[in-house]
């Protein structure tokens, strides 16, 4: 993913932060209007092609605002909207897309003050894979301490899930600790499969599997 001028991760990658970025909640199910958003991201994060994500984006960004109006204390809608932005953020690239990386920090923070747990800590490694990425000082808020703590949170409250561990790995290749980064891809790697989620859990596997070439190769 390229936030700004900089991508500040070996790869360009939409978050799904996208991140990515997760499981069904452990808490309880999402609404049908949750669900509706979080299909339609795997869909133009996975699925469309690449010209056409942005103007895809843009009105799925108008989808959540609606949703976020009639439901602004749901952490689940909070971190979905919230890897929406990040995405369109990454897509659009240069200095417009800090605005969107603020709402995407907005968002996640809002979620995790709800419940840090929600989406199996989505918000949590979201917010870290964001920190990570957007430039720092004075040009955006990226910032390493931070990227690491939140990502160690995610990691918590998801030892063993895909994209828990898949960016934390982005985040350790990004700081020169190739082998713990391997770890990290390993366990993703061997993440069971997400209830409803077949579209994001084969792109990902793809993508890890790509990842430990590189870096096996490095």
């Amino acid at each position: 993913m390229k936030y700004l001028v900089k991508n500040r991760c070996c790869r360009t990658l939409p978050l799904a932060l996208a991140f990515s970025l997760s499981a069904l909640g452990t808490r309880a199910a999402p609404t049908a209007d949750v669900t509706a958003v979080r299909e339609q991201w795997e869909q133009i994060n996975f699925i469309v092609a690449a010209p056409e994500r942005e103007e895809q984006f843009e009105t799925l960004i108008d989808s959540c605002n609606s949703l976020l109006a009639l439901q602004p204390g749901d952490a689940q809608a909070l971190t979905w909207c919230g890897i929406v932005e990040s995405s369109y953020a990454g897509v659009a690239g240069g200095l417009g897309a800090l605005k969107h990386a603020k709402a995407a920090r907005r968002y996640f923070e809002q979620a995790i003050d709800i419940d840090p747990d929600t989406v199996n800590g989505a918000a949590l490694t979201s917010l870290g894979t964001l920190y990570a990425k957007v430039p720092g000082w004075p040009v955006g808020f990226g910032s390493d301490k931070k990227a690491r703590q939140y990502l160690e949170d995610g990691l918590k409250a998801d030892p063993d899930g895909m994209d828990s561990n898949f960016f934390m790995a982005e985040f350790l290749a990004d700081q020169g600790q190739s082998e713990a980064a391997k770890q990290h891809l390993q366990r993703a790697l061997n993440a069971p499969p997400r209830p409803a989620r077949a579209i994001s859990d084969t792109a990902r596997r793809k993508e890890i599997a790509a990842f430990l070439a590189r870096l096996g190769s490095s």
